[in-house]
């Protein structure tokens, strides 16, 4: 396939729905192979189902990232079935909301594991294959609330704001290898995440209220950066974090 990422290997974590669906998609029409790492294995087949009506090679792998020896296993599978990876893209995440006194710790943990020791994990496991090659691309998906915060998200917001350093610090030690590491923020966009928010009428009310673009975002949007930062002209950009919020943030 033809197209600004023609000849590269995207990983994409998280890729079975929502942004890491619409990031995958986007850059295999934009001429990447695509490996789509999640956990359950029918969803991820029913995204490459979609990648294969849109002429997209990609190639499903299960795996639980937020397990060492899951993601061990997930870098030799995917060396062996497509090669060393150009390109990363860590969007595994979850959010468990309640309030600090009332989270057990295994919550808490697995948070924390899946936000940010996941991408750590993916990350070392497959950077040291993508060093000496000229060319790569990480890209973590932070969140709004590795900047701000709202009650009853400490797990998420904690992990989130880690992921953030850890983008920066990467990007600082993987720069004499032209390999950039930058995080996308989003703001509030509808996806499984989100759920309890836009599907109660008066909490998705009350937050639009707070948008200065006065609606969701559209995850094709997210997509779209992806690529853009995944291309040769976004070469000079890395170790910053983009926020797509409608202006959440800068209020």
């Amino acid at each position: 396939m033809s197209g600004r990422l023609a000849g590269r290997i995207a990983l994409v974590t998280g890729a079975s729905r929502g942004i890491g669906e619409a990031i995958a998609l986007a850059l295999g029409e934009a001429g990447a192979m695509i490996a789509l790492v999640a956990r359950d294995p029918d969803q991820l087949r029913q995204v490459a189902e979609k990648a294969k009506k849109r002429g997209i090679r990609a190639e499903t792998f299960a795996a639980d990232i937020s397990k060492e020896a899951d993601v061990d296993r997930l870098r030799d599978e995917v060396l062996g079935r497509l090669g060393a990876v150009d390109i990363i893209v860590n969007n595994a995440g979850v959010n468990i909301r309640k309030p600090l006194t009332e989270f057990p710790v295994e919550e808490w943990r697995r948070v924390i594991d899946t936000n940010l020791i996941g991408p750590f994990l993916v990350c070392r496991a497959f950077v040291p294959t993508m060093k000496g090659r000229g060319y790569g691309r990480i890209i973590n998906t932070t969140s709004t609330m590795s900047h701000v915060a709202t009650a009853n998200r400490t797990a998420y917001a904690a992990s989130k704001a880690g992921l953030l350093g850890f983008t920066r610090a990467l990007a600082i030690e993987l720069a004499p290898e032209n390999i950039t590491v930058n995080g996308i923020s989003p703001g509030w966009f509808e996806t499984e995440l989100t759920k309890p928010i836009w599907s109660d009428p008066e909490k998705n009310d009350d937050l639009v209220s707070k948008i200065p673009l006065g609606r969701w975002g559209d995850v094709e949007d997210i997509a779209k950066l992806a690529v853009y930062l995944c291309a040769e002209e976004a070469g000079y950009i890395t170790g910053t974090d983009v926020r797509i919020d409608g202006g959440y943030t800068a209020q």
